[in-house]
């Protein structure tokens, strides 16, 4: 075996291109036995193995910076920089993160798992670089898994050709993101040939000429120049050169050999250069590179030879048999949807069968985001604007304005990068565009960049924004269809663990909250979205201990229910739970709305906001996350005992 023999990227000095193939294939059999049992990103590593080795021999890491944009596509990275023996670890509670890490290793030198942001840095570091005299350093940027579709990507080249940044950019063009990708820099140069602007002037050039007397056909023959040189104009070369960057390639992204050869030259070029390799997404792994939605890009923690059935929402599910649905009784209901993610799937197909004005936006996720059956129906209804979340809100907002009903469906942890569109472009203008943000709260084992934690203190600050928060699968197409008839922006948030399933009377309406318990005086608390499952246990264990709670599902965060405002107020104690940060949350506005009603401005009954602290948290399961936090029915009973108990010392009750 070679790679046990490999500590450190020194180690692939000695070996021939015939171990370096041997290496490789070892690599990709340890990558998929590892995911295949801890789950995480396949096919993009898969891709990169040879760009990372000759990467690797060729410059000198860690003096030589190493970027890698996306960040989850740096797997082989880690095995050849020392990690060997903690791979066992890849994305478990306390063990090795899926992305670069700089508490890992010297090796890291940034965390990014959020796409596009790579040659900012590498632009911050060079210039750096260069004003302290390190000339014998180079950065070294691996572009890959559609982050040149994002717009900070091309601003960063932008700046890099006009000062002439000293970066090596090596463009790993595999043609997709998670699905394949909206643009794609390519020598095919389809989407030239293909587009109506030029096609239609060819054909009037080409018509033109047919009418010249005696020369018609021999003019039109000479159009196949014209065509060429046209093409041309937009290859690679031509687009990264016009930006002061220079091209190299493209380049069998599989034969190190090559790769080596191109990368020793781009290290002498005096600027930002370019070396475009083009690669397979899911190389070696039949099942990966048979999978035409996402070449297994990401895997969940299950049997890779096993031909598991899709889910109708087509998206990534929880990670493992208990994921299936749960009703609020314990029994499993197999018709029911398996996530809130498919939940939204099927409320949005019914929506767009009612609404022709309906359609959906994504930002190169629409597996992920529930969105390719509509796709599959309406194909004409559903945009991939690629790694553009901010493109994509104000897209909507145009939409909007064109009387089009936009739903934009992208993770929690990516709407921080479109807040200002969400803020200015769709809030200011009140437009009705409806947010779907997946994976809030904890998500688990992506760790804290991917975290949902920030969504409804973003959301919370934008003036007329109603934020939906659903407690159960069957919550969702309620909401949906709420959403849908209000006149300005609303979203929809909900988690990635397993769907909660309600029956026909556990599911509210409109924007009104719902009691779920009455109990006595004593307590109030106000659950928001799958918190009411920790509220409802809370509430049995306090029950045991002579405390009657009443609990409400708050469901519409903004604007609050003023009747479950009303009636928190006249209890003893308030409590707010949340799996977002208390600061600016879901809880202190509500606190805040409380004060507002009339007569309580100095007599708030005593409160306690219970929500996520402003934290990086680590990665792990959720619920374990959550317990930790005390956010898990047995730790809310335990600090609504607390605060009673507090209460009564204040009062100077026994």
């Amino acid at each position: 075996m070679l790679l046990e023999n490999i500590s450190s990227p020194a180690d692939l000095e000695s070996l021939s291109y015939a171990e370096l193939d041997a290496l490789a294939e070892e690599i990709r059999n340890l990558i998929v036995e590892r995911v295949n049992t801890n789950g995480g990103h396949l096919g993009s590593n898969l891709g990169v193995v040879e760009i990372t080795l000759a990467i690797h021999r060729v410059f000198d890491s860690p003096s030589d910076v190493i970027l890698w944009d996306t960040g989850h596509q740096a797997y082989v990275h880690k095995l050849i920089t020392g990690r060997q023996a903690a791979f066992a670890t890849l994305r478990q509670p306390g063990g090795m993160s899926g992305y670069p890490s700089r508490r890992e290793s010297e090796h890291d030198f940034i965390e990014n798992s959020h796409a596009s942001t790579a040659l900012s840095y590498a632009h911050g570091l060079a210039t750096a670089m260069a004003r302290r005299g390190e000339h014998d350093r180079h950065v070294v940027v691996v572009l890959g898994d559609g982050a040149l579709t994002g717009g900070m990507a091309y601003e960063a080249l932008n700046n890099l050709g006009h000062s002439g940044t000293r970066v090596v950019i090596v463009l790993n063009d595999n043609g997709r993101s998670y699905a394949p990708t909206v643009s794609r820099l390519s020598t095919e140069l389809t989407q030239l040939r293909l587009n109506p602007a030029y096609v239609h002037a060819r054909e009037r050039v080409r018509r033109r000429l047919r009418d010249i007397p005696a020369l018609g056909e021999l003019a039109y023959s000479g159009i196949h120049g014209l065509t060429s040189a046209l093409r041309e104009i937009v290859t690679p070369h031509r687009f990264f050169e016009a930006l002061g960057v220079r091209y190299a390639g493209p380049i069998d992204g599989h034969d190190v050999a090559r790769l080596e050869q191109a990368l020793i030259h781009a290290a002498q070029w005096d600027g930002p250069i370019v070396v475009h390799a083009i690669t397979s997404k899911g190389r070696g792994y039949a099942p990966a590179e048979e999978d035409e939605v996402q070449r297994l890009h990401d895997v969940k923690v299950r049997s890779l030879a096993a031909e598991a059935p899709r889910s109708p929402a087509g998206a990534s599910g929880p990670e493992d048999a208990a994921s299936r649905a749960i009703s609020t009784n314990g029994s499993v209901d197999p018709e029911a949807p398996s996530s809130y993610t498919e939940a939204f799937t099927r409320a949005l197909l019914e929506e767009a069968e009612q609404r022709p004005e309906l359609v959906a936006i994504t930002a190169a996720m629409p597996g992920p985001t529930g969105l390719l059956p509509l796709q599959e129906r309406y194909p004409d209804r559903v945009f991939d604007v690629g790694i553009a979340e901010q493109h994509a809100l104000t897209a909507a907002a145009g939409m909007a304005m064109g009387g089009l009903r936009p739903v934009v469906a992208v993770y929690s942890t990516f709407f921080s990068r479109a807040f200002d569109q969400a803020n200015l472009d769709v809030g200011l203008h009140g437009l009705p565009v409806v947010l779907v943000l997946d994976r809030a709260g904890i998500t688990g084992d992506d760790g804290p960049s991917h975290h949902g934690t920030l969504d409804m203190s973003l959301a919370l600050a934008i003036p007329g924004m109603t934020l939906f928060a659903p407690s159960s699968a069957q919550e969702v197409p309620v909401m949906l269809h709420q959403a849908l008839e209000l006149e300005g922006p609303s979203a929809i948030r909900f988690p990635k663990t397993p769907a909660v399933q309600a029956g026909p009377g556990s599911v509210g309406s409109g924007l009104s909250a719902r009691c779920v318990r009455r109990g006595e005086s004593q307590v109030c608390v106000m659950a928001v979205g799958k918190m009411l499952a920790a509220g409802e246990e809370a509430a049995e264990l306090l029950l045991a201990e002579g405390i009657e709670v009443t609990l409400w599902d708050v469901r519409v965060v903004s604007p609050p229910d003023q009747e479950m405002l009303i009636d928190a107020a006249s209890h003893q104690l308030v409590v707010t739970i949340e799996d977002g940060i208390r600061v600016g949350g879901a809880g202190t506005y509500l606190v805040d709305a409380m004060r507002s009603l009339p007569g309580l401005e100095r007599r708030l009954p005593p409160v306690r906001v219970l929500g996520l602290p402003v934290a990086y948290l680590p990665q792990g399961k959720p619920d374990a996350i959550l317990a930790e936090l005390g956010l898990d029915g047995t730790g809310v009973a335990a600090s609504i005992s607390a605060a009673l108990a507090a209460e009564r010392d204040r009062l100077g009750i026994g």
